[in-house]
Order: structure tokens, then sequence, then C-alpha cells
């Protein structure tokens, strides 16, 4: 309890009890705003005589001399020129000496020390004296030391004792008492107010302002809406207590309160003392009745005689304790609780919470540079704040720590922490700051005891030893709820429970759940529902309580209940990369434990989930990682050893490196048959990866022959049925497509979903691929309308069961999606595309690998609609998002790289398109080898531009190159081989030799029906080419005749609106046309024009250039006049549709010149 101030508790007080008695009291009244009659008395009275300016002086060098060391403590120099600085000026100009009064020392001396301590020009104390850095502890002094010194032990100094008493009983002690009287008229004037009973806490050392102070003054403030009550809610060591400290000494201060009332309430019995001794001395009742007492005082409190109180309920433990011990809520009192509890109970109408939170990142920062102060200690400042979670009372333990150890820094503190064979215990200071009790982990370790009492007895110990492993971030709260409890909870400390024989008990899910919701009441752990999160050193503190085989006995729980909820498929992105951070905690603490007798199946799920989800370098360096850990520990032919270099294998081939791949598993497999033999199944597994890692790197052929010979063991040693055996069937088939031959791959496909059926069931996703890939090579080998069509009824299935988000059913619908473009509907394709990128990115997120290959088909399919420079933009969009999510050497990286030289090919520049190919065909050669599939793409595009770009002998030079090559690396029946084949053809008639061009279609024109049969679109093709070069060698009857009779399949296989039957009616016009039918061709082009109005739009390339041709046929037949109106039209809008250097428009103003000239030399068309 502190005495009421009064001008006798001066007498004889030694300076440190002046400052304590006058100086708090005084600097808080005057380096405040508050408008009170203090300041508006003028009590001035001119200037001193010249012994009074000696003792003024003494005043002023003795404050100054005060200040400088407490400013700058141990800190000499800086100390020396601070009094230096300030003294500098004349004596008589400082404050007091210069006549002005006590009452105006703050305005006096905030004036004196900016005209000789000039802070820097932003730094707010030059406006704001709140803010000056060291204005009210130089006023503390200066009054502390006048009344010192006017006291002079008990001897009043006859010089200055005058003015100080005047200031003294006049100023303070008299308005003091006026205004506790005024404001609380029925109190007892026997007992003088203000009171305070119990102890305040000390205010903290570079305490921080957070908003929560503020809106606990908000909460408290007076007026209608004031809810008297209110409990500050948080774990230990977060700040309560000096939050609520703060704002009583602010209310004290400000003499806003008549009593307060500090009270520790731990337990119900210290509550009840507390108000006991309280009821004893304002109630006159007897004390030795603590009931009787307590419940008086609680009734004085709501009486009317009451005076302004504030009542601070600390460090409350369980709400119980306060059952019938509630402050009463009324218009003149005020009640803060503290407590880490926050049960809803807590909270009335009368009662509000305020939970406290940690600090955040910028406050902690601000913390540790206040406390620290000098730069070369505040090295990772921000990273060690967020090693310690943000806690301010580990923040403030740390930072004396750092200042109590010689060449200690934050740098070195955080590689302590780091240290797990140092407990958290022994990183906390000697003596610990600001007068609290406990190091943080004491603290912790209390209320984690606390927790432990209630039953199941343990339970809490326990579950936050599974929790202390984990992701302080949160990990899903069903990881505990599928976790059987095997040990004794009470026992959980124990060494004995790692010993076999213990019976276990098996505790039911609901008091699991029970028991984490106490948790979260106690402010141990943080649960919302779905997820729990636990302060890191909450976690550090048990772990430190866990020996080395309670560790690895807690970590194989954690491990199997990870892998129990581990989502299959993973849909939600964010769930699945807070199960893998989890993952990474729990081997960061606890590694050894999962790698024993064998490696933990969660190790290998991690990898998994990175590469599905996309990270696949990620997913190369775990296994990598996971590798040595395997061989380290379990040596190198141990099959989960080798199993992890299979599945770096599988990675690095997914990252782009097959070849890379491709050697892993060959010496993978060598192991295998070295440990395990050849007819081993895991041996018999790893030769089917090896030869899909041959058919990635392009080698379908070797690809091929050892799926075959694989086929052959696995009929022997394992029987038709096998899983395995069918998988390699299903990877012969697709090998087969691969080779050139879609429909075979269909047909195998077929038989193998007749087994599937029969052993599987038509349900399971194996028997859904076979249908998924029958529907593709069905689209492969030229019905595309067929494929869609069997996509959809599989979508429907899917659908059913799998679920709207499962990977298989997004991408039913991307091809769908692909074959509706295929089948010629490029614009419903990109709209199906759009939608299912909405999708994609809700459930995989952005950088996921789907999620991009759905953004490429949308600028595919924006392209094949007309929109060639809308598409070239967009994939250059993808690239830059592929480079940073998979780097510049990944297959999807290079093929963004080939789109785009593509379509800003289609766009009209095709010199520029021949150049990205140039450019691109080294790091093909480089990445993927010559051989590879992707390398002769990349050739192809190559000439294909050049040719475009007007060099067709060079173009054509290139593809005979690429025709050999084809032939030796695919045979001469890949499609690849004959489509090179037919652009030599085509550039050998672009370059002017048209009769070669069409005997070497005729020649083709057997290959592709042999290979492909009649009706495939690629035959139709050719023939339709073989049809134009006919015409262009002079026998334009011959190909009128030869399109007429296309036609009728065109329109048979693609269907009357596809973009090749359109064409191959314009052909057949244009044929027409010249062997001598303009008329024709005119009439033929304005109903194609109509149906490319329809189908593709108005502004769709294709219908520009039909319009073109109708102009040209129109003035063919003699309207030279209608062909120059034509052209003049077409070229304003080829100008705006593809830009004014586009091919076509200069194509157009060409033609439109010479209908021009044409005009020009008709008779008068205005007679006709």
């Amino acid at each position: 309890m502190v005495e009421p101030l009064a001008a006798a508790a001066l007498g004889g007080l030694a300076i440190d009890k002046a400052q304590s008695a006058i100086g708090k009291w005084v600097t808080a009244r005057l380096t405040i705003r508050a408008e009170i009659a203090l300041r508006d008395r003028v009590l001035r009275q001119g200037r001193p005589a010249k012994d009074q300016q000696t003792e003024l002086a003494a005043v002023i060098k003795a404050a100054v001399d005060l200040t400088a060391t407490e400013q700058f403590p141990g800190e000499e120099r800086l100390q020396r020129m601070f009094k230096d600085a300030l003294l500098a000026g004349s004596g008589q100009e400082w404050p007091l000496v210069n006549g002005s009064d006590l009452t105006f020392i703050t305005d006096d001396v905030f004036e004196w020390v900016l005209d000789n301590d000039l802070l820097p020009k932003d730094h707010p104390g030059n406006e704001d004296r709140d803010a000056h850095p060291y204005l009210a502890l130089l006023c503390r002094n200066i009054i502390a030391q006048f009344g010192f010194r006017a006291e002079n032990n008990g001897a009043k100094n006859t010089i200055l004792y005058p003015r100080w008493h005047r200031f003294w009983t006049t100023e303070l002690f008299s308005t003091a008492v006026a205004q506790t009287q005024e404001s609380a008229p029925g109190i007892d004037q026997s007992s003088p107010w203000p009171r305070r009973l119990g102890q305040l806490p000390q205010s903290a050392t570079a305490r921080l302002e957070r908003p929560v102070d503020r809106q606990l003054t908000d909460a408290l403030a007076t007026g209608g809406t004031t809810v008297g009550c209110q409990i500050l809610s948080g774990m230990g060591g977060i700040g309560k207590t000096q939050i609520a400290a703060h704002y009583a000494r602010q209310r004290w201060n400000d003499r806003e309160v008549d009593l307060l009332m500090w009270v520790n309430a731990a337990t119900r019995e210290s509550i009840t003392t507390a108000y006991a001794q309280a009821g004893s001395e304002f109630c006159d009742a007897d004390a030795a009745d603590s009931k009787q007492a307590a419940n008086a005082f609680l009734d004085w409190l709501d009486s009317s005689n009451a005076p302004r109180w504030l009542i601070v309920l600390d460090d409350l433990t369980d709400p119980k304790d306060l059952g019938g011990l509630w402050p009463p809520t009324n218009g003149y009192g005020r009640t803060i609780v503290t407590t880490r509890r926050r049960d809803t109970a807590l909270e009335t109408p009368t009662r509000k919470r305020i939970d406290v939170g940690l600090y955040t990142p910028e406050q902690a920062l601000r913390y540790l540079t206040d406390r620290l102060l000098r730069p070369e200690l505040l090295a990772e400042a921000a990273e060690l704040a967020a090693d310690l979670g943000y806690l301010p009372l580990a923040l403030t333990q740390a930072a004396v720590y750092i200042l109590d150890q010689p060449g200690a820094t934050c740098t070195i503190y955080r590689t302590l922490l780091a240290d797990r064979t140092l407990k958290l215990e022994e990183l906390s200071p000697e003596l610990l700051p600001d007068e609290y009790p406990h190091t943080v982990a004491a603290a912790l370790t209390i209320a984690i005891e606390h927790a432990d009492q209630y039953e199941p007895l343990g339970l809490a110990s326990f579950l936050l030893a599974l929790a202390s492993l984990l992701d302080p971030n949160g990990f899903p709260a069903d990881l505990f709820t599928v976790m059987p409890v095997t040990v004794r909870p009470d026992e959980a400390t124990s060494e004995s429970q790692t010993d076999s024989n213990t019976e276990p008990l098996q505790l039911p899910t609901r008091t699991v759940t029970d028991a984490l919701a106490r948790l979260h009441r106690l402010n141990l752990i943080n649960h919302d529902g779905d997820s729990v999160r636990v302060h890191a050193l909450v976690q550090r503190t048990r772990r430190d309580q866990l020996n080395d085989d309670q560790r690895s006995l807690f970590a194989h729980f954690v491990a199997s209940a990870l892998h129990q909820i581990w989502p299959e498929p993973e849909n939600d992105p964010a769930r699945s990369a807070a199960l893998r951070a989890n993952v990474a905690h729990l081997r960061e603490h606890a590694q050894t434990a999962l790698i024993q007798e064998e490696a933990h199946p969660l190790l290998f799920l991690q990898g998994h989930s990175l590469g599905d989800s996309g990270l696949v370098d990620e997913a190369c360096r775990h296994f990598d990682h996971l590798h040595e850990l395997c061989m380290r520990t379990l040596g190198a032919d141990h099959p989960h050893t080798l199993a992890a270099r299979g599945n770096l294998a599988t990675w690095r081939g997914q990252s782009g490196d097959t070849a890379g791949a491709v050697v892993i598993y060959t010496e993978v497999l060598t192991d295998l048959v070295q440990v395990n033999g050849h007819e081993h199944l895991h041996t018999l597994t790893a030769r089917g990866n090896l030869a899909t890692m041959q058919s990635e790197a392009g080698d379908i052929a070797g690809a091929l022959a050892a799926f075959e010979a694989l086929l052959s063991d696995l009929l022997r040693l394992v029987g038709p049925n096998h899983h395995l055996t069918l998988t390699t069937r299903a990877h012969i088939a697709r090998c087969r497509g691969e080779a050139g031959d879609a429909a075979g791959a269909a047909t195998a496909y077929a038989e193998l979903l007749s087994d599937r059926l029969r052993i599987l069931g038509p349900d399971h996703p194996d028997t859904l691929a076979a249908r998924a890939n029958i529907a593709r090579w069905r689209g492969e080998a030229g019905d595309a309308a067929g494929a869609a069509t069997a996509y959809a009824e599989l979508l429907s299935d899917r659908l059913r069961i799998l679920g709207p988000d499962h990977p298989d059913t997004l991408a039913a619908r991307a091809n769908i999606a692909r074959w509706r473009g295929e089948a010629g509907d490029a614009a419903g394709a990109a709209t199906a595309y759009a939608e299912l990128l909405s999708d994609r990115l809700r459930i995989l997120g952005p950088d996921h690998p789907d999620t991009l290959a759905a953004r490429a088909n949308i600028a595919r399919w924006r392209g094949e609609a007309g929109d060639a420079a809308g598409a070239a933009t967009a994939y250059a969009e993808l690239l830059s998002d592929r480079l940073r999510i998979l780097g510049p050497d990944h297959p999807d990286t290079l093929a963004a790289r080939a789109n785009i030289a593509r379509w800003r090919g289609e766009a009209g520049d095709a010199t520029g398109a021949a150049t990205l190919c140039a450019d691109l065909l080294p790091d093909f050669l480089r990445i993927l080898g010559p051989n590879h599939p992707g390398t002769l793409t990349v050739r192809d595009n190559l000439a294909r531009w050049r040719g475009e770009a007007g060099d067709a002998t060079a173009a054509a030079a290139l593809y005979a190159d690429l025709v050999t090559d084809c032939h030796r690396i695919l045979g001469p029946k890949h499609p690849h081989t004959l489509n090179a084949g037919a652009q030599l053809a085509q550039m050998r008639g672009e370059a002017g030799d048209a009769a070669t061009a069409a005997s070497l279609y005729t020649d083709l024109l057997t290959d592709f029906l042999r290979v492909f049969g009649p009706n495939h679109p690629d035959t139709l093709l050719a023939h339709a080419n073989h049809a134009r070069w006919q015409g262009e060698s002079g026998d334009a009857a011959g190909a009128a005749i030869a399109f007429d009779k296309l036609l009728t399949d065109f329109i048979r296989v693609f269907g009357p609106d596809h973009p090749h039957t359109l064409t191959a009616r314009g052909n057949l016009a244009r044929w027409r046309g010249e062997d001598g039918e303009p008329e024709y061709a005119a009439a033929a082009y304005r109903e194609i024009l109509s149906d490319l109005h329809r189908v593709h739009g108005a502004d769709h390339p294709g219908t520009l250039i039909a319009r073109g041709n109708l102009a040209t046929w129109r003035g063919m037949a003699g309207d030279a006049a209608g062909a120059l109106t034509a052209f003049e039209d077409l070229l304003a809008d080829f100008e705006r549709v593809l830009g004014p250097d586009h091919p076509h428009t200069l194509g157009t103003r060409t033609n439109l010149d010479y209908w021009r000239d044409m005009a020009d030399d008709e008779p008068d068309s205005a007679t006709h």
C-alpha cells in the first residue's frame, strides 16, 4: 500500500525516495496534455536574486547529471557530451534560474532542450513533448532535486524552501485533495484518498504501446456502452499483466481512481484474503472472518459511499475461483481480469473478453531495437523474433540474456536456440528482468502441469508432446482423432511407456476432443475446429521434457497419423502444403526415429506429394536426401534405399531429365537383380519403370520391346490377372499408339478393358483409365467426335464414382474440350478449358502443372479459333510462370517457347517464328537429344516457318533431312515420318515445282492409306494436297474433279461445319473457277462466306480470307468495280483485325491495287 501524497512525506528523504514519491506523480501530470488548474495559475516571481540563482543552477546541474547517467548508463563519453550540450549556454537562461516557476517546468525545459540539444529534423519530439526521448526524465529529476535540496534532509533550505512549500502545498497537495473530495463526497474523511492496495508490477523496460492498450482504455472509458469488467485473455508471457498494470498506473497518475487494488487471483484463497483485508480497512469488518469481510467489501464497492475504484484480478487460474467474488457492476467502478483462460462462460453482458495476441513482427523488432540499442547486437533480430514466436516475455528474457552475456548477439542467441542439446531453461538470464517471477520455460511448464490435473490425468502432456513435434503454424485437428492413444496418459512422460509389456489405455475419441477443447480454453493451443496451432515455445518446453525413447515413440504416433489422414487424391493445395510442412517439422525434431529398421512410409508420401503438387525439383531433392539417409542408416541393398533411388529417378524424369532418369533406373535394376534375382516382383516392377522412362525419353521402339519382354515374364511368373501384368499391357498399348499405330492402340486398350471389367469391376480407377485411353486413341486414329463422345460418357461415371474435384474427373473434362476442338469447335474448346481452369485454380492452385496445362490449352484453342496474336500473348505469359515454377529446361517450358513461335507465325510474323525455332532447337538438342520426338517437331516447325517466310527452297532442304532422320528414328510408317514427307512435297511445290509436289503426294497417298486408312484426317488432307498440286501443275479440271469427290468424304468424316470441310469447299470453288467457271466460284464463295460468318464470326481470319476470294472471283467474273469495292472494305477489316503489316493485309493491298487498275481499264461500267 502506498501512502497518500503529503508534504510531510518528503522530509528527510534521499534523492531516490524523492524521485519515487514526487517524481512519478509530477512527471506524469506535467508531461501529458491534461488541462488542470495546475497549468492555469501564474506564479512567476521575476528573476531570482543572485543567491537564489546559485541554488537553482545547482538544481539544474544535478538534474542534468542524473539524467545523463540514466539516459546513457555506463557510457561516460555520451554522458559528458549530453551534459556539455545542455549546459553550454548562459546559466542565467536555464529553467528556474531565469525566473520561471516549477508550475511551468515542462514548457520551460522543453524550450531549453530544443535550443541546446537539437533532435533530427524529422524526429517527432521536435513537435510533440510526449515523443521527446528524455524530457519527462529531465523534468522529474529537476523537481525531485528541487524538493530534495529544499528539504535538505530535514533542515529547511531558506532559499528554496518557500517556493517549494508553496508549489507543494498549494499546487499539488491541495489540488489532489480537492479533486478527491469533490469526486467522492461520501468517503470517510478519516481515511484519506487516493488509496492503493496491493503491489503493481514494475513497468517493463522499453515497454511498447500496443493496440490492445487502446482497446482496453476505450472499453473501460466512461460512456453509455461501457462494460465495466474487461478480461484480458492470452497465453502465458504474452503481456497481459503489463497491459493491466499500464492501464492502472495511468488511471492512478491521472487521479481518475480513488481506490486502486491489485489482487493476485491465482487461487480463490488469495482473492478472498485480499478482499477481506480491504473489508477490514474500509468497512470495519472482522478480518478473522475472511468470507464475511470479503462480502462486506464487495457490498461496500456497490454502495453509494464507494469511491471511484479499479480492481485488477491478476492471473486468474480457474474461473470457478471467482464464483461469488466478482466485483460489482456500477458506474464508478472498473474491473480488469488477466487470465490464460478463454472459456465462453467468462463473458456475460457485464463482462467482455479481450484476446491479447503476440507482438506483430514489426512490434517485436522495435522492442529488440529499443532494448538492445547497439546495432552490432541486432543482426538477425527479425529472425530471432520469429524464432521466439513474437512472445513478449521470450523477447524480454532473450534481450536481457544478450545484454548480460559478453559477446552475445541476436545471431548467437539464435544459434543457441537452435541447438537441440540445450534446453530452453538454459537460455534464460540469471536475473530475470522486470520482476517477472518465472523464466519462459518455467511459466509454460506451470501451465502444462496445471492442464495435466484434469481428467484423464496426464492427457494434456501427452497431446502436447505429440503437438510439440509438429508445425507451430498449424496442423489438422483430425490428426488426434485418428491416432489411437496407446499409452497411459498419466504416465506419458515416464520411461515405462517404452515398455512393450505395459498395458495400454485406449481412450475414446470424445475424450481426446474434449481435452483439445480444454487446452484451447487454457490458451495452450489455438483450436478452431479444423486445425490446431501451438506456440513454438510451448512446443520447445514440452520437447525438452522428453527423453530419446519417448521422442521416438511419439514421432511414430505422429507419423502414422499423418500418413492416415493424407488425402487421396490431393485436391486441396493448402491442406497438402500444411501436411508437408508438418512432416518437415517432424523430421527436424525426430528424423532418426523415422528411419530405423525401415523408412516410414510417410517419408515417401511427402516426396510424392511435392511432385504431384507441381514442385518437381523439390521432389527430386527430397528423394535424393532420403536416399542418402537410407544409405547411411539401412545400407545400400535395403529395399527402401533402392525404392528411394527409384523414386528419385521417377521425379528426375518428370523434371525433364529423362536421360538421367533412365541411367538411375538402369542402376537400380542392376542392384535389384543382384539383391533379389531376376524374378522378384521388385525387379519386375523396376523393369517396367525403366521401360516407361525409356518411352518418356523418346525411345518408343526400345520401350515397346522392353514391355513386351516383361509381359512374357509376368504371364509366366504372376499370371494374366496380376495388376502388374495388366499395367504392362496398358503400357504396350500406349507405346503402339505413340509408335504411330493409333488404331492398334485403341484395339489393345479395348481388349484390356474387357479383362479389367472382369477382374476389377466397372468402377475401379484402372478400368476407367482403360476407357479413357480407348477414347484417346480413337481420337488419335481420326475419330475426334467419337473421342469427345466417349470422354463425355466417361465423365458421367467419374463424377458419380470420384466426384467433381478428383484429378481424373478434371482430366476427363480436359479431354472432352480437346477432342471437341479437334472435331472443329475451337471456340467451344477454348470456353470449356476456361471453365476447367477456374476449377483447377480453386482445387489445385495456380502453380500446379495441370493448371498450367489448362492455360496452355486455352491459348492454343484461342489461336485455333482465329486469335493468333492473343494465343501468342497468352503463351508468353504462361512461359513466364513455367520458367519460375519449372525452370528453363523442363519440357513444358520448352513447349511454351515452341508455341509462342507457332502462334507468332500464325499471327503473320513467319520470320520471327523461324528465328524463335532456330533459337529453341539447340536447347532441345541439349536437353532431350537429337532423336527425341520433341526435337524432331522443332525441326519440323523451323522448316515450316522458313518456307512461310518465303524461302521455300531452304525449307524443302530442311524437310528432306528431317524425312531421312524420321525414317531412321521412327520408321517409315510413323505419322511424324509421313507428315514430314507431306511437308517436303508441300515445300517443293511452294518452291515452284508443282509437278514434283503432286508426284510426291501420289506416292505418299499409298502410305497414308496403308497406315491410317481412307477415313483418317491425315489421309483426307493428303488427298486434298495432291489435288491442289495437280491443279497448280496445270490440271485445273482434274483438281476440281478431285475436290468434288473429296468433299463428300470431308462432310462425312468431319461434318459440314468443320474448318477442313469449309476449306475443301473453297478449293472446289477455286479450281472450278480456274477451269473457266468464275461465276460458279463467286456464287460458291458467297455460300461459303455465309457459313463462315455463322460458324466462326465476321472477324475470323478464315472469314476474311473467304471475302478476299469472293472479291477475286467476282472480279474474274467481270465485275472489277465490285471487286475493287469489296477489297477496299476488306482492307479496312484486315488492318483492324490483323494489323497493317500482316501478310494477309499486305496481300489485300496488292489485290486492291490490281483491281483498281482493272476497274480503270473497264469500259464505263455505269452504262451497263
